[in-house]
């Protein structure tokens, strides 16, 4: 299920990158912050829901994505990717974890258990001090 971003969504500023670059990156801000609002956003309630609830670190507790793009000496580039990362993010909240259906040890593997158990015991017991 893909959903487009809307521009009116995004916030795109232009920040100083780090590291290092000499004098160009003391000069030009080619970094882009990307900021986005979870809950202002048009996705379905459940996608939000599971966005907030996932413990990615870029995720405020307000509900704003902050990604920060530095790769490239483009600001353009920079965009791109910032871009890239967002989709990625919300295509995973959008992927519906199958749900969980619980099963129980099949009849060989419980019998496999009980011997190992009883070999492990006789061992024990063979470590035993013998009665006089």
């Amino acid at each position: 299920m893909r959903h487009f971003l809307a521009n009116s969504e995004l916030e795109f500023s232009a920040i100083r990158a780090q590291g290092p670059g000499g004098q160009h990156v003391n000069k030009a801000a080619t970094a882009v912050q990307l900021r986005f609002d979870i809950r202002a956003s048009g996705r379905p309630e459940e996608v939000k829901a599971r966005l907030l609830r996932s413990s990615d670190g870029r995720i405020s507790i307000e509900g704003v994505v902050v990604i920060k793009a530095q790769g490239s000496r483009s600001q353009e580039a920079n965009k791109a990717e910032a871009l890239a990362r967002l989709r990625d993010l919300i295509e995973s909240a959008e992927h519906v974890p199958r749900k969980r259906r619980p099963t129980k040890p099949t009849l060989a593997s419980n019998r496999r258990r009980l011997e190992g158990k009883s070999k492990r015991a006789e061992v024990k017991s063979g470590r035993a001090k013998v009665g006089v």
